[in-house]
């Protein structure tokens, strides 16, 4: 780059090699998501050889989705310190270190350390920075890019499922595990797309600070003192404030992430288990194992085509400004179609339900992300997405027992979908009530600070942190956080501050 433009973080290019890097995006993010529900297909034989009950082998994927949500912010410090690109690939050789090694397990114990905790992990390294490098690609078309690599998940979920099947029954489980341990290497492959796009954000805001502080005290930082002091400031640090470095906990007092996490840590609840006992309640209704089967078929396929049309229409003039409204829609939408669901006795209504179930799953995956890096911008999302995929871990795992508990108490799987169905209509309904009341906070705060800022008289004091953090939650282009931060500090050198 040009020497004046050194100490700046390129803006996204919305296009050229960030196609690239969406298509490694929509590999790694589609093993993460779709290799727990895709590995169901071995348990009837694991549990036989094993000898185990059927709720003993389930605590494999569900280990393995915990480890998956509860490592975020794990993640996210690695991909603050590293890069999305080395975390990736380190994730992908975990995941196939993990599934090689338990090809040759021969407890179920071993299994939940194998499958469960190490394929956990790596598929945890590889869900986060795919997310996080396709904001760092994307502005203008980020939604649409955020719609198409999330429609990983299905595509690979349509995959597995035959591919599992064709490897269960030509090598068995063991076999099978040591092919899918050589498949997951690919994330590898899809890791090593992720080119830098430049110097991260934190380094750039590292870089102001020190620039501003040092033109303030008249040094240069290539001064022996000055290092000195440096390395003694960095020594003095305690715990918290290292990990604050690369993850970020102000977020707490950040309005628009509070609003988001609380209503999806409550959506979580009622999220997954209805995928998981749809074949189930239609042989219940005594439809054949196939057909039963067909319906999360036909629920992959609408969903394949959900998120990426919810990208292009998240991404439109009309939409974008309020995503926030629309997202709580979906929710609210996912919630009415398990409410309704217990009225579809035939297979005809489970299709129909199937199929707008699969509309609203994919409209809720595709904008997901969007929201909230919408809310606190590219230069926080990394460790937003962290702070709010830990959170989310505890109501992923209690989700699918609570409606398995209800099914077996009353022996009915509608009390199930019932309380799915309302659990996502009050989410829905809580963050379309609070996100109303977070933009006309954000109005009015701009219009204070616009007032101010018209005002000759007044004088930036110590409320110049404050309309700062006012700033950065505006919708107008949180991205530009290091230009506007870097815009600020010479400013604040101009008045003497």
């Amino acid at each position: 780059p040009a020497p004046a433009e050194a100490g700046r973080a390129p803006g996204p290019p919305d296009g050229g090699w960030g196609w690239v890097v969406l298509f490694g995006a929509f590999v790694s993010i589609g093993f993460a998501y779709a290799f727990p529900k895709g590995l169901a297909i071995f348990f009837k034989e694991i549990q036989d050889f094993f000898g185990t009950s059927y709720s003993e082998i389930a605590w494999v994927s569900s280990i393995m989705l915990a480890t998956t949500y509860g490592a975020g912010p794990i993640s996210s410090i690695l991909v603050n310190r590293y890069g999305s690109r080395p975390v990736v690939m380190f994730g992908g050789l975990l995941c196939g270190v993990g599934m090689i090694s338990a090809a040759f397990c021969t407890s179920i114990l071993q299994l939940y350390v194998c499958v469960g905790f190490i394929t956990g992990f790596g598929l945890a390294l590889n869900l986060q920075p795919s997310v996080i490098i396709i904001g760092k690609y994307f502005l203008k078309r980020r939604p649409i890019a955020n719609g198409l690599a999330m429609a990983g998940s299905p595509v690979m979920l349509c995959t597995l499922a035959p591919l599992n099947q064709f490897l269960f029954d030509n090598f068995g489980w063991r076999g099978s595990f040591l092919i899918l341990g050589g498949i997951l290497l690919n994330c590898c492959v899809a890791g090593a797309l992720f080119r830098p796009i430049g110097p991260g954000t934190a380094t750039v805001k590292t870089q102001v600070t020190e620039e501003s502080k040092n033109a303030r005290k008249g040094t240069i930082t290539e001064d022996g003192p000055m290092e000195n002091k440096t390395e003694e400031e960095e020594e003095g640090k305690d715990c918290f404030e290292k990990i604050n470095q690369y993850l970020d906990f102000s977020l707490f007092k950040h309005r628009g992430f509070l609003i988001y996490l609380i209503g999806n840590v409550l959506m979580f609840l009622g999220f997954f288990a209805p995928i998981v006992f749809l074949a189930p309640y239609a042989k219940h209704t005594g439809i054949d194992e196939y057909s039963a089967a067909f319906l999360l078929s036909i629920l992959a396929i609408v969903d394949m085509v959900a998120r990426p049309a919810t990208g292009i229409i998240a991404n439109s003039r009309w939409v974008r400004p309020r995503i926030q409204y629309f997202f709580s829609f979906a929710i609210a939408f996912n919630g009415a179609c398990h409410l309704l669901c217990p009225l579809a006795s035939s297979y005809t209504g489970l299709a129909v339900y199937s199929g707008f179930f699969g509309l609203a799953f994919g409209m809720v995956c595709a904008m997901l992300f969007e929201t909230l890096m919408d809310l606190v911008g590219a230069a926080r999302f990394t460790s937003a997405v962290g702070l709010v995929t830990i959170a989310e871990c505890c109501t992923i795992l209690l989700g699918p027992p609570i409606g398995g508990i209800l099914i077996d108490t009353f022996g009915d799987y509608k009390y199930m979908f019932i309380k799915c169905g309302t659990v996502m209509v009050l989410a829905g309904t809580f963050l379309f009530i609070m996100n109303y009341y977070n933009y006309r906070m954000l109005a009015k705060e701009g219009k204070e600070r616009k007032k101010k800022e018209e005002d000759p008289q007044s004088v930036r004091t110590e409320n110049e942190g404050k309309k700062t953090w006012n700033k950065d939650s505006t919708q107008s282009g949180p991205e530009l956080e290091p230009l506007r931060e870097e815009g600020e500090g010479v400013k604040k050198e101009m008045n003497g501050t």
